[in-house]
């Protein structure tokens, strides 16, 4: 059983940080990769920032220059530093992690983290 729990959600006025954290927790033999996406309502779910375990990072282009992500491998955590944010950030935040299951890949999902800006 493979468990990820969020933290760090909030609201927060445009222009503001907030730091997300997700901790994977359970059966884990080998992670593949973990990240985060994003769902604002009425649109569809959207990666914001992956990091892979061979170093390789990517980000949404809207992202880009004022999200960092990081990975603290010995404690399986991954976090989504946001700085700069603007109402368009306004959404759902979902930790993923993809874990490597026998020779397949395995997408695992957080319950969601509200992130609201707004003034």
């Amino acid at each position: 059983q493979v468990q990820l729990v969020e933290s760090g959600g909030g609201l927060v006025q445009p222009g503001g940080s907030l730091r997300l954290s997700c901790a994977v927790s359970g059966s884990i033999f080998s992670v593949y990769a973990m990240g985060w996406y994003r769902q604002a309502p009425g649109k569809e779910r959207e990666l914001v920032a992956r990091s892979t375990s061979s170093g390789r990072t990517d980000f949404a282009d809207s992202v880009k220059g004022r999200f960092t992500i990081s990975r603290d491998n010995a404690k399986n955590t991954v976090y989504l530093q946001m700085n700069s944010l603007k109402p368009e950030d306004t959404a759902v935040y979902y930790c993923n992690a993809v874990l490597v299951v026998t020779t397949t890949l395995v997408y695992y999902w957080g319950q969601g983290t509200q992130v609201t800006v707004s003034s």
